[in-house]
């Protein structure tokens, strides 16, 4: 039994690893510089932020020197970087299965691998994104830390919250179209109100609760604490969060293998 459980998982991990792949393939298919495009993307938008919040507004991020306007640039673009990772995961979650709907009606298929597939694919872009901070930090910024090796306790279940939001969405995406443009909204309402654009300690005491509640903020301010100042994750926070992600993954999981049996009808 046990041997049956690993390898079909083992089975599922590989079909999850090809899809991811050609949806990477399929997305740079025919630009002129191909691969290079996860890479070259996020070095030009830590440029411009750097340019326009450096440069222009010579913005100040709280808690750095007043003439640090690259930590500020580098700040803000991790918090994009994570913010990221959700708008194309949970963006993408309601219309995935109406837009894959061979593989609902015409063929036996692991849907849950598929829904997991943009998640994979923002992933890749992400993880590049987050190599181009570390390095820009470690040459002019606070240095290369040893508590970087805390990223896959942040990744990890920041992942399995997010695959189990994409669940949701994209169980009750088949039956309630209007949850596309539902999805845009909350995308939008995460990054302001999920320690993004500013530090926690900026929030008023009234608005707390609100920010503390979205599945972005503790990921970011860990992150940040990782990547910048040379912190390890507080374990209760991360037990705390890692606990709620589980709970989001099993009723994802839940709600999806409810709701699966009427998708090809409905499809």
């Amino acid at each position: 039994m046990v041997y049956k459980f690993l390898s079909r998982g083992a089975g599922y991990l590989a079909l999850w690893r090809t899809l991811v792949s050609q949806e990477l393939a399929v997305r740079y298919r025919g630009t002129l510089l191909g691969r290079a495009w996860p890479f070259l993307l996020p070095l030009t938008m830590l440029a411009v932020y750097g340019f326009v919040f450096g440069a222009v507004f010579r913005a100040r991020w709280p808690g750095l020197a007043e003439n640090d306007h690259l930590g500020f640039a580098l700040n803000l673009f991790l918090g994009l970087l994570v913010h990221g990772l959700l708008a194309e995961t949970v963006g993408q979650a309601p219309s995935l299965l109406q837009r894959n709907s061979n593989f609902v009606r015409k063929i036996v298929f692991p849907l849950p691998v598929l829904v997991a597939v943009p998640l994979g694919a923002a992933l890749a872009h992400m993880l590049l994104g987050l190599l181009l901070v570390c390095g820009v930090n470690a040459v002019w910024g606070t240095g290369l830390h040893w508590q970087l090796l805390a990223l896959p306790l942040v990744l990890v279940p920041y992942l399995a919250m997010l695959y189990g939001i994409a669940m949701i969405f994209a169980a009750l995406g088949v039956y309630l179209r209007d949850l596309t443009q539902v999805a845009s909204v909350l995308v939008t309402i995460a990054l302001f109100t999920g320690a993004v654009l500013y530090p926690r300690s900026m929030v008023p005491p009234m608005l707390v609760g609100a920010v503390a509640i979205n599945p972005i903020s503790w990921p970011v301010e860990a992150l940040r604490q990782a990547v910048f100042h040379g912190q390890w994750p507080d374990l209760a926070s991360a037990a705390g969060y890692s606990a709620a992600a589980l709970v989001v993954l099993v009723m994802g999981s839940a709600l999806f293998r409810a709701l699966r049996p009427g998708f090809a009808d409905v499809l």
